[in-house]
């Protein structure tokens, strides 16, 4: 099997979420194999001075149409919360202690917490949900949470950010990287499709 596809991505993004839903596939389509990095976009908006999209005049509203559009042109499933955007501090430092301690739950976990919110409509920021998604899934959410407070996660999540950021170029979600090429948004799964394909151009 070939190198895995880095998938950087923020809970709170509808883009990142539409794109969660089909990178699995699409790596498996290529022999690949994907790896997930839970970042937060508040930390690159301020490392690059803008902001969430969705608080820019004018181009805000266009966001939230083509957030809705773009799910339905997938068939994915997607209602936009009440509470939007959001923190999702717990939620990333629980993937990282799962792919640390329990790691075929990773993905599950973080495809859960992502329909959770965009799906269910569940209030991802609170780590109680956090915890209560993870039960539904049979892991143990006391252990989950002594993780997610633990100093050695806090550590982690923070670094990965920093690492994300500063080293890889990451300024948004999804953000998908290819042998080093990196692809953002999820309007360019169909491009990285043809570039695996290809090869490259």
């Amino acid at each position: 099997m070939t190198a895995p596809l880095d998938f950087y991505f923020d809970f709170s993004s509808p883009y990142a979420y539409i794109a969660a839903m089909r990178i699995d596939a699409l790596a498996a389509k290529h022999g690949r194999a994907v790896n997930w990095h839970p970042m937060l976009l508040a930390f690159a908006f301020k490392a690059i001075g803008t902001q969430p999209l969705v608080q820019y005049p004018i181009k805000g509203d266009y966001a939230y149409r083509d957030f809705l559009r773009s799910a339905r042109e997938l068939d994915i499933p997607l209602t936009l919360p009440e509470k939007f955007p959001i923190g999702t501090v717990t939620a990333a430092r629980a993937v990282l202690w799962l792919k640390q301690h329990q790691p075929a739950q990773a993905v599950p976990f973080a495809k859960a917490i992502f329909q959770a919110y965009f799906v269910a409509g569940r209030d991802i920021s609170a780590p109680e949900i956090v915890y209560a998604v993870a039960a539904e899934l049979g892991i143990d959410a006391a252990a989950l949470q002594a993780g997610c407070e633990s100093d050695a996660i806090k550590a982690a999540l923070k670094q990965s950010v920093d690492d994300a950021v500063s080293q890889r170029g990451v300024f948004g979600a999804p953000f998908i990287f290819a042998d080093g090429e990196p692809f953002w948004g999820a309007d360019r799964l169909d491009m990285l499709d043809r570039w695996l394909v290809r090869g490259g151009w």
